[in-house]
């Protein structure tokens, strides 16, 4: 999700610059709505379960794709279904992204240890390629819309909305429950506190809500859609190195992140945050940071490196974005 997530500012741009382009995202049908306010832009979805399922069925999809007039393709994923894919859509010009493979495993062998590209400008340079430069650097963003009404019963009265998302793909990701519940406990003074997570996360959200007030878990209960509205009604999102990150971000909303054994040089930072939002874990502790590009992989000692972060520091960081909303 993070990986798509973070393609839409850069169609936004790119068909923000290039009005009379035709655009049509290949992508799974859950991550549609992500592309819904893009009005020139359409969305093909592919069926892994069923049509488009296993070689046959990439075959097929390439013969679906011959219908809708493409004229190039752009790759922004590079993995196995999408070279298969080019190899039956020879006849059309295709452009693939860098991902920066080598570069990625200098930097968590411990070779290097500098900031590499962003993921926003490895896909912005997919395009660059096909003569259809974009820029970044000063990004427009929709207008929210308006909480579902499901959802306004629930949140009563507020003055402010902060999302926390605590959870990621893998506990090294995962800053400790307690000390999350420690951010939450101070930020719940100064707004009402929305917790964000899977259908599995479901209960131990519920536990985390019940346990303070004006926290409120959405795990479980909003649709995909239900949520990016809401997302995009946040004052603030404090999340882990995950797709919630990037979903808040890519609709220009104030994301904090928190960062385990993986680290923003890699590429994976949110699109066009401060790099102050990035709360990292002490690397004079744990000097061999960033172990792995997402955090699958580390030396057993580094499980709880996440946990030398001071949850002060992110109620520091939340309520000075706060602040700063308040006074503009």
């Amino acid at each position: 999700m993070g990986d798509v997530a973070m393609l839409v500012p850069v169609i936004r741009a790119l068909s923000s610059a290039y009005p009379e382009l035709k655009i049509t995202i290949l992508t799974r049908p859950f991550f549609k709505p992500l592309f819904d306010d893009l009005q020139k832009v359409s969305v093909f979805e592919i069926d892994l379960k069923d049509r488009h399922k296993g070689l046959f069925g990439l075959w097929k999809l390439s013969r679906d794709l011959n219908h809708i007039g493409i004229e190039a393709i752009a790759d922004c994923h590079d993995v196995l279904r999408s070279n298969v894919l080019k190899i039956f859509m020879q006849q059309y010009p295709f452009y693939q992204i860098d991902k920066g493979r080598s570069e990625k495993k200098a930097l968590t062998s411990g070779q290097i240890f500098k900031p590499l590209k962003s993921t926003h400008q490895r896909y912005a340079d997919v395009f660059q390629s096909m003569k259809l430069p974009v820029t970044l650097e000063q990004p427009e963003f929709p207008e929210g819309p308006d909480i579902p009404d499901k959802v306004k019963p629930l949140l009563g009265e507020y003055s402010k909305l902060i999302g926390i998302a605590p959870f990621a793909a893998y506990e090294s990701k995962e800053y400790p429950l307690e000390k999350m519940e420690e951010v939450i406990t101070e930020l719940s003074e100064d707004a009402t506190i929305l917790l964000f997570g899977g259908r599995e996360d479901k209960s131990r959200l519920k536990a985390v809500a019940d346990n303070h007030s004006g926290v409120i878990t959405l795990a479980g209960i909003m649709s995909f859609v239900e949520e990016l509205k809401i997302i995009r009604n946040l004052n603030l999102m404090i999340s882990m190195d995950s797709g919630n990150a990037h979903l808040s971000a890519a609709y220009g909303i104030p994301t904090i992140t928190v960062w385990g054994v993986t680290h923003p040089y890699a590429g994976f930072s949110p699109f066009h945050q401060d790099p102050s939002n990035a709360i990292l874990a002490d690397r004079s502790q744990y000097p061999e940071i960033p172990t792995s590009v997402y955090g699958n992989k580390y030396p057993g000692a580094y499980r709880d490196a996440i946990a030398t972060i001071d949850p002060l520091s992110i109620v520091r960081k939340a309520r000075q974005i706060i602040k700063h909303q308040t006074s503009s």
